[in-house]
């Protein structure tokens, strides 16, 4: 049974300290010694409570001490050591861990190797939140970093996530106006960007994303020199290669979400044509995240049945056109879903999250992912970032898969670099 022992210096107890009050501090002790610390807090004498454990023994108490003589002033203030753990109650307050929890014997300390995993999130939109949400309820993170220019937008965000604590697996959730608190990032995630002003030219809209990538990706750069930078702000493909160029970042280490969502649209619309589950469905659409991606036909599997070479073994007839409209909709997709309801969220949230979980834990898995595409398919021209069926781990990009293309599908993704480069060169960069 453990036991306490109190130990009151008298020296500095004022006379009108009445002596019952003392006989019931020593009977209160017994029962709950925290309920003395709102007493004692305006008293002028010096007390110490030793919690006797057999591995430990905690001082609870310091000094406490008040400059008026009054019993209960108004606002009495408490010295304690400033405490280290999270476990603390307050402010500087008291640190419960070792009183709560009974270290087992014969065990060695935490391990300090243990791996920490930390991501941060630039921009609180409807896409960051979204992401960051997708994040914590998938248990991908020890710790999330928010930052945004808006400050009470910042905060909201970060109340809201951290009120959900107990619904969610334990993460530290922190939100900066300043780079700083992104320090030490195993993953830096952009998702901010201007929006689109109507009558505003394209090209135009990028080049105020170029200014706000030129604010946004140093200090990642500079407080984490060996993350892994994720760009999911549009467009997409020249702005992951304008967050390489500025982080001067190894080209595995900069990765864009690309065509990971469209491909996944892909696969929806495909299962839903043959009334299966879209996860056996193998689909990748790759090159620009826009107008002129490509819709890899002849890759298709379903269940490792290749679609197209069934269908002729088969001599079923099918029409080019049934397939260029399949593609269409996977590219006005995100289109109608801004129409319906103002913005794209949750998918993209649940794509991001899947390339996190593959990055992260070292999955190795294959995402369609916008990568430096110079010298893959006959691509050449200038580096370039767009999508192909990329080897995701956790140093970024290990490879791009050796996926077999048809002539007119090699010829469209070359169209696709062209139509990239041609914006990437009007840059003011």
């Amino acid at each position: 049974m453990e036991t306490f022992e109190l130990i009151v210096n008298f020296e500095n107890l004022p006379c009108n300290f009445p002596y019952i009050l003392v006989r019931c501090l020593f009977f209160t002790i017994l029962v709950q010694p925290y309920i003395l610390f709102p007493l004692l807090a305006s008293q002028k004498f010096f007390i110490e409570i030793i919690l006797k454990t057999p591995l430990t023994t905690v001082a609870a108490f310091n000094s406490l001490s008040h400059t008026n003589s009054q019993i209960f002033p108004q606002g009495a203030k408490m010295s304690m050591h400033k405490s280290t753990s999270s476990s603390s109650l307050g402010p500087g307050g008291l640190d419960l861990t070792q009183a709560f929890f009974k270290p087992i014997s014969n065990a060695d300390p935490p391990s300090p190797t243990k791996r920490h995993t930390k991501i941060t999130v630039v921009g609180v939109g409807n896409v960051g939140m979204a992401i960051a949400q997708t994040i914590l309820t998938q248990d991908l993170a020890d710790e999330l970093a928010l930052v945004d220019a808006k400050a009470d937008k910042l905060r909201g965000e970060m109340l809201d996530l951290q009120h959900a604590a107990a619904f969610l697996p334990r993460t530290k959730i922190q939100a900066s106006l300043d780079y700083d608190i992104t320090a030490g990032s195993d993953l830096c995630i952009i998702t901010a960007g201007a929006r689109q002003i109507p009558g505003e030219s394209r090209l135009n809209l990028i080049q105020r994303n170029l200014s706000l990538f030129k604010s946004i990706v140093p200090p990642l750069a500079k407080y984490s020199p060996e993350c892994i930078l994720l760009i999911v702000s549009n467009p997409v493909d020249v702005l992951t290669y304008v967050a390489w160029k500025l982080s001067r970042f190894p080209a595995n280490r900069v990765i864009g979400s690309g065509t990971n969502l469209d491909s996944s649209r892909f696969r929806f619309l495909i299962a839903d044509h043959l009334d299966v589950n879209a996860q056996d469905v193998q689909a990748y659409i790759v090159g620009e995240h826009g107008d002129s991606s490509v819709a890899l036909w002849s890759s298709i599997s379903v269940g490792g049945v290749p679609v197209l070479s069934f269908l002729k073994r088969q001599q079923i007839v099918y029409e080019k056109e049934t397939l260029a409209n399949i593609h269409k909709e996977v590219v006005e997709g995100a289109y109608e879903v801004i129409r319906l309801k103002g913005y794209t969220s949750w998918a993209i949230g649940y794509s991001v999250a899947s390339l996190v979980r593959t990055i992260l834990r070292d999955q190795r898995k294959i995402h369609p992912v916008s990568v430096l595409a110079k010298g893959f398919y006959d691509i050449d021209g200038g580096d370039v970032f767009l999508s192909l069926p990329a080897q995701l781990g956790r140093s970024g990009v290990l490879g791009v898969t050796n996926v077999h293309l048809t002539d007119e599908e090699a010829q469209q993704l070359r169209n696709s670099a062209k139509a990239i480069l041609e914006v990437q060169r009007e840059l003011a960069f």
